[in-house]
This record gives C-alpha cells, structure tokens and sequence, in this order.
C-alpha cells in the first residue's frame, strides 16, 4: 500500500479509533516496502504531533467535513498538509503522492478536492499559519483542556514545556556500570564514530549527538548499554540500592528501572518487579535477559499487594505509577489525543491507593520513591503532599532545596537538560517505639 494512503489509516485508527500509536504504527508497517518505513513513522508522528494545528489549516479550506466511510480521506489531507508544512518534501511531490493515495482509500472521486485544498494550501501558508498562531490550542497543537492543565501545573513556563513537547526527542543511552565506565564506554562509541556527551549530574547517562540504530551501539546485544531517557535513570540512583536488601519495583513494566537498579546494585538479595500487564511484563523478563541480571517477575495488581505478596516487607519500593504520561508527549504525541480530561481525576485516585497499599509493604527505616513520567500537580505534588497529611509515620526527604512538604518532589519539566519530564518523591518510613 502506498505511505500516504498507510499514513492516513494510522492516524485515523489512532484519532477515531482509540489505539495508541505504538499498536497501530508497527501493524502497518509491514503493508509497505522497508525502505519508505522511515517515512511513514515521520509522516504518522508529525500529523499527530501537529494534528490540531493541521485541522485549523483543513478546515479553513474546506467547506464541507469528509465523514463516514471517507473518513480516512480527511486524514490523508492532514497527511498532506503535515508534509507540506513541516517537511523538506518538494510540494510538488506531496500533492502527487498524497493525491494518487487517494485511490488507495476508495476516493478517487475526491482526487480533485485532495488536489484543491492542498494546493490552496500551498498558496495561503503564510496567512494560514498567522491564523494558526492566534490561538493557543492551535499554535501549539494541543487540546484546550490539556492545554489548561499544563497552565496550572507548569511553573517552569508552560510556553517551553509545551514547546519541548512538540520537539524531536533525542537519544539517551544508559551506560551499564556494573560492566564498565560512562567514559569508557563513550571512547567505544567514538571508535564507532558515534558522538555523545555527557550528562551533568546522571552519572550513567549519554546523550547521542545523532539518533542509531541499537544495533550500531557497540555490545547493545550483551548488555553495555541500554536506550533509556536521562530522566528515567535518576529513579535508581535516588533509589539508592545497598547490598544485601529486598526491593520491590512496582508497575514496573518494561523494565528499564527494574534493570537499572541490578546494575547500581547487583548485590540485592532480591529485587521483586510487579506489574499488571502480563504481556507487558514480558518485555522485562526480555530487558533482563540482554543485560544478564536477574529479578523476581510477578504478575500483579500494585494496589491489592495482599493477592501476591506474603513475604517480608521491603528495604525499598520505586513506585513507578500509572499516569497520564504527559512528560514524554514528544515521543508519544498520540497521548494528546488519546487522553481525556477524566483521566486526570481518575489516575490520581488510583495513584493514591497504590500508595497506601504500597507504604504498609515498606519496613520501618524503609524508603519509598514515588516516580511518574507526568508534569500535572494532581499526579505529582498535589498527591505527595495529600499522602503526607493522612499518613503520620510518612517523612519527607527533600531532593532539592525547593522540594518542601508544601510542594513536594521534584518535577522535571520536558526540554530541561533536554530530558523528558519526570517527577520524583522521596518518603522515608518513621521507626516507631
């Protein structure tokens, strides 16, 4: 099938249809030749990165909405626009291209109407885009309700984060220490002609100057080293790890932290990684084998501890929890479109029984780090400070000189040292008399 008409299916089988784009993506590409794989992931990405933006653009050229069965053609005219207003394809190529795909779809009775709107597009770029500007939601391409949650949450300046959100993501290595230095490592990229730099104050971190493929990485197979964001891997070095200790990973899937863990501290009597998702919990056993360490797999619910856990309580939990995922939008732009204002709500009420079922799994003297990859204060300080409030024998680390019980944790904005956006609190477990 042709990228655009393929291109067009995804992003409306993501819009319309509720899949994530890393379900729908990988399905399609085996439809089209390997050599125009690249291609469809950018155009799907890009539409989806920009689609609100794209629909004012539409909508502005076209007098009536395709809808039903042509459907998918409304979403090969934002393939269409995405490429023309976003890519350095020649325009002549994009109408051709996005114009014959029309067949593809069963529209070859809107080629005329593809045609028209594009070339319209072509000619009223600059004034379209102004109009695009005028408006928030639209500037930046984000839904109104998202876009007034990010407002309330972003101190940092939500103009950068949800700039950053609409960037590239760059390419974040996590060096396995328990095999060899970051510097060490580094010098095998460099032999390579791969170059990277490193990260300030993550002491296992590389970013890549230019995004490769794992398998250019030298020894990714045998475990050296590992894609992981920069923020991510600060959870096991605030984790702290010490010889000898049971730690459990909670909602651990896919298992990058579960990892990083082992190698900080291959020493641990135990590491318990649990996680809900059975096919998720797959891709750990999976991390796990590659960079030879082994863990405990369960599969479980976090929230009801008591349906699989009878042992001792732990030395340590990472509570890596479900959230809206609103800091890594830039490599998911689907979750834009995906999410829904209720969620919100609904995620921090579950957020806070994981919790509450995870504090009476920890030992007295115990830590607990509370991780997730959102920038909204209902999952992040709002709910380190209501668990402080009903829980008397919760203390609070600070891990920064602005992390106070007011307004706990610390929150990574996205674009911050060019990581994603995380957040971080730590609660130690009072030893009572």
């Amino acid at each position: 099938m042709k990228v655009r008409a393929t291109a067009a299916k995804v992003v409306y089988q993501v819009v319309e249809q509720g899949l994530s784009l890393s379900t729908a993506l990988p399905a399609a590409q085996p439809l089209i030749a390997a050599k125009d794989r690249a291609l469809l992931q950018e155009i799907c990405y890009g539409t989806l990165r920009w689609l609100n933006r794209l629909e004012f653009i539409a909508e502005k050229l076209i007098e009536r909405p395709l809808k039903g069965k042509h459907r998918t053609l409304h979403y090969l005219l934002l393939v269409g626009l995405y490429q023309l207003l976003y890519t350095r394809i020649p325009a002549h190529a994009v109408l051709a291209e996005t114009v014959n795909a029309s067949g593809a779809l069963n529209g070859d009775s809107f080629r005329a109407l593809i045609n028209g709107v594009l070339r319209n597009a072509q000619r009223q770029q600059a004034e379209l885009l102004v109009a695009a500007d005028k408006n928030e939601a639209t500037r930046f391409s984000y839904p109104r309700w998202l876009l007034k949650k990010i407002k309330q949450s972003c101190q940092y300046g939500y103009v950068s984060v949800l700039q950053a959100g609409n960037e590239y993501p760059p390419m974040w290595l996590r060096v396995n220490l328990s095999q060899q230095t970051r510097d060490d490592y580094q010098q095998l990229l460099m032999q390579q002609g791969i170059h990277s730099t490193l990260h300030p104050s993550c002491d296992s971190a590389l970013l890549l100057e230019k995004a490769c493929d794992v398998n250019e990485l030298p020894g990714f197979s045998e475990g050296l080293c590992s894609v992981q964001d920069a923020a991510a891997q600060h959870a096991a070095w605030l984790l702290d790890p010490q010889p000898d200790e049971i730690i459990l990973d909670a909602c651990a899937a896919p298992g990058g932290k579960t990892a990083h863990i082992l190698e900080r501290q291959p020493a641990l009597k135990q590491l318990i990684a649990v996680d809900s998702d059975a096919k998720r919990l797959m891709r750990v056993s999976e991390n796990l084998q590659r960079i030879k360490l082994d863990a405990t797999l369960i599969n479980g619910d976090a929230s009801q501890p008591e349906l699989w856990w009878d042992g001792p309580q732990f030395d340590r939990i990472l509570l890596d929890a479900p959230c809206s995922a609103t800091g890594v939008i830039r490599r998911h732009p689907d979750i834009k479109w995906l999410r829904r204002a209720e969620d919100i709500s609904e995620l921090a009420h579950l957020q806070s029984l994981i919790l509450d079922a995870m504090w009476q799994q920890l030992k007295p003297g115990g830590t607990l780090l509370y991780a997730t990859c959102s920038i909204l204060s209902d999952e992040n300080s709002l709910q380190i400070k209501s668990f402080l409030e009903r829980t008397a024998d919760a203390i609070h680390v600070p891990l920064h000189a602005k992390d106070t019980t007011e307004q706990p944790g610390w929150q990574i904005y996205p674009g911050e040292q060019q990581m994603d956006g995380f957040f971080y609190a730590k609660l130690t477990k009072r030893i009572t008399a």
